[in-house]
């Protein structure tokens, strides 16, 4: 068995694709957006998905193991992002299964592969390999506050799991359609995935978070932009401190706001209301002025997917009518998301 525990950007490069993504037993589809991430941005990496008694579904053919290993499939991609980021028991025999057809497991979880006995003996007994990418580099410093070079954006929402890749992604495209120079750095295992490299920042201990972030968006040329996949919310009771240790370390010049509408309470904490728009702006601009007090809000990126084109065209001038400030979803793009990129670039 070889267990890859850290997956520079060189070893992601190698990652053993075409995936089968598995869902698991999942039934709440923002715990499944490591699935949804790599279908909609690395599409062609894919061959279908694979579920143990979950309600959420990629739309990607259904296939067991051996089917997608005859199809091509290289590895089994575990697709879910859950509390803990732990490997649930229901979830060891159809792992086993991919083992035995010859699939090797890739896992963004926080609880390693080879830390799972059935999977590390499987692994060996059929010369398979366990690979993880949720495990941040050695030697990360201390987050030291200095200045640096070039220009940074961060996407900050609201809550977790609502836009805040798709946002980045589709920011880093749109400045580099236009022929800036710019890098989508990513912070989580599905943007990693993705990429082919970045930190994962919920796997960092606390007082290294926004050392890791310097280190993650280093000095550049005055002309270029890192854009800076956000983590959470600084308004979630569980993750509030992997944002927070972001927005120190990314030194942002300029956030734009992610948010779904009609969500009401905080993904995975019942009874905490979602704060609003106004509040999440004004929050990290005070907490994120530590680092830069230049720090602007360029925007909000909503998460429309529950809307019908009209109604979301709507809801965008509505809601900057009412803020002062670019409205768009960038997944639907046009001329509101248009009007985004072009603020974020002012």
């Amino acid at each position: 068995m070889n267990a890859i525990s850290n997956v520079s950007p060189d070893a992601a490069a190698r990652l053993p694709y075409p995936y089968l993504l598995f869902l698991g037993d999942t039934t709440e589809p923002g715990f499944a957006k490591t699935a949804f991430g790599v279908r909609d941005w690395a599409g062609d990496k894919c061959v279908g998905e694979f579920a143990v008694g979950a309600t959420v579904t990629t739309g990607l053919p259904v296939m067991t193991p051996a089917e997608a290993r005859a199809a091509g499939a290289r590895a089994v991609l575990i697709g879910v992002a859950n509390r803990g980021g732990i490997i649930g028991p229901t979830w060891i025999a159809p792992l086993l299964e991919a083992l035995e057809a010859g699939l090797d497991i890739v896992s963004g979880m926080h609880v390693r592969l080879g830390e799972v006995p059935e999977l590390a003996a499987a692994a060996q007994k059929h010369g398979r390999c366990l690979i993880d990418v949720r495990v941040p580099p050695a030697g990360l410093p201390v987050g030291t506050g200095r200045k640096r070079t070039g220009k940074r954006l961060l996407t900050v929402g609201t809550d977790c799991a609502l836009g805040k890749k798709y946002t980045a992604l589709s920011l880093a495209a749109a400045f580099a359609e236009r022929g800036l120079d710019v890098d989508f750095r990513a912070t989580g295992q599905t943007g990693i995935m993705i990429a082919g490299g970045g930190i994962p920042m919920d796997a960092v201990v606390s007082d290294f978070e926004a050392g890791a972030a310097e280190v993650l968006s280093p000095d550049a040329a005055a002309d270029h932009w890192d854009v800076i996949e956000g983590q959470g919310s600084l308004f979630h009771p569980a993750y509030a401190a992997v944002s927070l240790g972001l927005l120190h370390g990314s030194q942002p010049d300029v956030i734009v706001v992610c948010h779904q509408p009609g969500r009401a309470e905080v993904l995975g904490a019942p009874g905490y209301a979602v704060p609003s728009i106004e509040e999440t702006i004004a929050l990290n601009l005070r907490l994120g002025g530590r680092t830069n007090p230049a720090i602007r809000c360029a925007g909000v990126s909503l998460n429309t997917a529950g809307l019908d084109a009209d109604a979301a065209e709507r809801l965008f001038a509505e809601e900057s009518a009412r803020l002062g400030l670019p409205v768009a979803d960038p997944i639907r793009r046009g001329a509101a998301f248009a009007a985004l990129v072009d603020n974020c670039l002012k």
